[in-house]
């Protein structure tokens, strides 16, 4: 749980990388902008050093992310099982980013990685990492997957080969998964990085705008709809929260990404420590959950949603129907009212 490798960390990854000829490089299913911006980045840095890695993704990106370069060559598990299933036997290297349990891919690439023959390296800032990498690259302080690329890249000395690709994809990570540099986590090494990526060449400007200013105005409505008719605030417990049905989706266009950071809307209201949102789905409801000060939703999640994350954000799911699972959240919010309070 270091930002620093150990030299003997150093060593393998570098003789793991340059031995490899059937890299593949994976992250967690539902990627966001630090899955995909530390995926791409691995995968631009390993093809300036000669490799021909493979990306594989459990599922599609949002939609605004999709202009990332060779995101359209990434392979994608749903569409493409067989290439799936030969790319990851044929590996003799897999990098795990942004995810530290292999069922966070999903229940397909999770059983093929399971079965893997090769050494996994993992760089991830998620708490509580699994023990199946040779080389676990853990920092729980980090703001994202994407600041411990760059340091693992720098502290393996190839910093040499950072291009504007790598740089671009990086800064995408860091900025979505920081909120923007405002969350706790940034630190003077997040500017520092931030700052040499800048001076690299990329246009952090138009990183920004690929991101967040190409809303459909469907998005836009299903937004609105959802502050205006769907928040729920329980001022007693310093409580926020946003439900969503499959039904109110389909009545707004919903397409996968619509709904990121609607949490985060919940949470900014004055005297708000606690929010969370349920999306239903097909066989499940996901959950979101954030908070300010010390509650911790890592914990909240893992022992009451089968999920966990960062001590201030995490996700969660529910089996039960959308009523059943907003009935249990109050109840759970009553219950831990007083630390939710005082957080």
């Amino acid at each position: 749980m270091s930002r620093i490798l150990t030299p003997e960390q150093i060593d393998l990854s570098q003789r793991l990388i340059l031995n490899a000829n059937k890299i593949v490089i994976t992250t967690h299913k539902s990627p966001d902008g630090d899955a995909i911006g530390s995926a791409l980045a691995m995968h631009h840095f390993l093809k300036s050093i000669g490799k021909a890695p493979i990306t594989l993704l459990p599922d599609a990106a949002p939609d605004f992310l999709h202009w990332v370069k060779e995101y359209d060559r990434c392979l994608i598990a749903e569409e493409d099982a067989q290439g799936t299933e030969e790319a990851i036997a044929d590996a003799d290297l897999i990098f795990s980013l942004d995810y530290n349990h292999l069922p966070r891919t999903g229940d397909f690439v999770s059983s093929l990685l399971s079965k893997a023959t090769a050494p996994f390296i993992l760089i991830d800032h998620h708490q509580q990492p699994g023990e199946f990498p040779a080389v676990r690259y853990s920092d729980t302080s980090a703001c994202s997957t994407c600041e411990m690329v760059y340091r693992f890249i720098e502290q393996c000395g190839w910093i040499g080969h950072l291009n504007l690709d790598i740089a671009t994809c990086i800064y995408l990570g860091i900025m979505t998964d920081s909120g923007s540099f405002r969350y706790h986590q940034v630190s003077h090494d997040t500017h520092r990085i931030a700052g040499e990526l800048i001076a690299a060449g990329l246009d952090h400007a138009e990183i920004h705008r690929n991101v967040y200013d190409t809303n459909l105005m469907d998005k836009l409505k299903l937004i609105g709809y959802a502050l205006s008719e769907k928040l729920i605030v329980m001022p007693e417990h310093a409580t926020a929260f946003i439900s969503l049905t499959q039904e109110e989706l389909q009545r707004y266009n919903y397409r996968q990404g619509d709904t990121e950071g609607l949490v985060n809307q919940a949470l900014s209201i004055r005297g708000i420590k606690l929010a969370a949102f349920f999306r239903e789905g097909n066989n499940e409801i996901k959950a979101s959950f954030r908070s300010k000060g010390a509650f911790d939703v890592n914990s909240f999640s893992r022992e009451h949603w089968k999920g966990g994350g960062h001590i201030n954000a995490a996700g969660g799911i529910s089996s039960e129907n959308m009523n059943t699972t907003l009935q249990k959240f109050q109840e759970l919010v009553a219950q831990f009212s007083e630390k939710i309070s005082a957080s």
